[in-house]
């Protein structure tokens, strides 16, 4: 199963960046790709959600359950799509008040081999692309503090 990890330290709060990933409701308005997300259910630990991605004339959708630890991790299990298998994790780590270190995992598996060699040579960018989303948000919510952003390896 391919994978790509990302680590940040960002000048948010590791509230404000779980509060900003967990909803999921609101992905459409800033992140890349995806043009529509439905919320089936929703509670304080877990979540069911639909998501259609698209790019050019291609249009999939797939379901995920959502589990959540507040402040702490959030965990995406693929459920049903055109994947074989998608997982993420976001975990939050506090480094003070208003400084939070972010890893950012995902591992997937299409369906068609063929298919996830193709996509593999472009899911690096893509998933960058997605990281740089989620902070861009983060600066419109909480403020542009954006200079102290820095990838930890």
């Amino acid at each position: 199963m391919p994978g790509i990890r990302e680590t940040r330290r960002l000048p948010y709060s590791a509230e404000q960046m779980f509060d900003l990933v967990a909803d999921v409701g609101r992905y459409g308005e800033f992140l890349p790709w995806v043009i529509a997300t439905r919320v089936r259910s929703n509670t304080e630990t877990e979540m069911i959600a639909d998501m259609v991605v698209g790019f050019k004339a291609i249009r999939e959708s797939f379901t995920s359950r959502v589990t959540k630890q507040r402040a702490s991790e959030i965990a995406v299990h693929y459920v049903d799509g055109p994947l074989s298998d998608l997982d993420n994790v976001w975990t939050f780590r506090v480094v003070d008040d208003r400084t939070c270190e972010i890893d950012f995992l995902v591992d997937f598996t299409f369906k068609n081999r063929l298919f996830e060699r193709i996509a593999g040579q472009y899911f690096d960018r893509a998933f960058r692309k997605m990281v740089e989303a989620f902070e861009m948000r983060a600066a419109q919510l909480y403020g542009n503090s954006s200079s102290s952003a820095q990838s930890v390896a």
